[in-house]
């Protein structure tokens, strides 16, 4: 990593300034920030919805840190090829798909008895283990299994011979900094390296190393061990899921060519241009949202002596990239049908 590699938010501007197949929209990006807006009013966006989540950890502990290194390092590639073919989970009465699915495994395996957040188990795990402990409802088993079984393996050795066996040690290593965190991620853990080359500029989106440190600082609600002084740092996480939402809005544009080509559900390769475009695009659209959500906001709050403000003062550090990019991609989940009109682009590979 000695060569010089753009952050994702600095690799968001520069794939978007070169980029020949997406574009972004004003208009688009002003009517999602005023719905950020109302949804941070109303509670909708929230660090504590997290927690609320029934299958994340209840309780904000070391315990929960281990769990959330877990999850994160198999936090990838849950598509189905094929409308309904879902790789689908059972767990205490209900069925899950999709990252929930992934919880509902973790969950269920540790309820049994297995230690699965020692890094000495899950990293001694073969395939038959996988299939086992994310045992699906329908004929699609989990995707990617040799891969998984991989990143489990690499975070295994690098947490035994760096960290004690705890990934709670590299946060602590880290002196409460966003930054430093994810950079150490990436860094120690070569299955988080979310890299590519884009016109000769080596550029970076880092999706599961971001969301690994997101979602720590979510869990602890920004104290204790999830407090970072510079959390601000972290964008939106780049998947195939929220450019469906900002489709929706109009916030992202494609060329006909590209649309036509994911209307056909064409497999597009990692680190292609287009698929590159769409992630960049994803990220530049999310802090452009963020920064019209602040301006929204503050003026809110600046309203002239005499006038009359009905609406609650959010304070502007409330609003970040975390928070948007949950609120996306739940909106997504609420709205299927409405979203399934939008074609999503489709890459195997473990960064998202």
């Amino acid at each position: 990593m000695s060569q010089i590699i753009l952050d994702p938010r600095d690799s968001a501007e520069f794939i978007m300034s070169q980029a020949i197949d997406v574009e972004i929209n004003d208009a688009g990006i002003k009517k999602i920030a005023e719905t950020v807006c109302e949804a941070l009013r109303s509670g909708k966006i929230s660090p504590q919805r997290f927690t609320e989540t029934e299958l994340h950890p209840a309780e904000a502990n070391v315990k929960a840190i281990e769990w959330i290194f877990l999850i994160d390092t198999l936090n990838f590639s849950f598509w189905a090829e094929g409308r309904g073919n879902y790789w689908e989970v059972s767990y205490q009465g209900k069925v899950y798909s999709g990252y929930f699915a992934l919880c509902a495994g973790v969950n269920k395996a540790i309820e049994e008895g297995l230690n699965l957040t020692d890094p000495r188990v899950f990293g001694s795990l073969k395939e038959e283990d996988i299939l086992r402990i994310f045992c699906s409802e329908t004929s699609t088993s989990i995707p990617m299994v040799d891969q998984r079984i991989a990143n489990l393996k690499e975070a295994s050795r690098v947490l035994l011979e760096k960290y004690e066996g705890s990934f709670v040690n590299c946060v602590k290593a880290c002196g409460q900094s966003a930054k430093k965190l994810l950079s150490q991620v990436v860094l120690d853990f070569p299955s988080y390296r979310d890299e590519g080359v884009f016109e000769g500029t080596h550029v970076s989106f880092w999706k599961r190393a971001q969301i690994l440190v997101a979602d720590i600082w979510a869990c602890f609600e920004g104290k204790g061990l999830g407090h970072f002084s510079d959390i601000d740092c972290l964008t939106m996480f780049p998947d195939y899921r929220i450019p469906q939402v900002l489709l929706n809005f109009d916030a992202i544009r494609y060329t006909p060519k590209l649309y036509a080509i994911l209307e056909k559900d064409e497999l597009l390769e990692s680190g292609s241009r287009a698929e590159m475009e769409i992630r960049g695009a994803s990220i530049n659209a999310v802090e452009l949202i963020k920064k019209e959500a602040r301006k929204l906001l503050a003026m809110e709050a600046g309203a002239p002596t005499g006038t009359t403000n009905t609406k609650q003062i959010i304070p502007l550090d409330t609003v970040n990239s975390i928070l948007i990019d949950h609120f996306l991609w739940d909106y997504r989940r609420q709205n299927v049908e409405e979203m399934d009109k939008f074609p999503y682009h489709k890459v195997r590979c473990i960064f998202y």
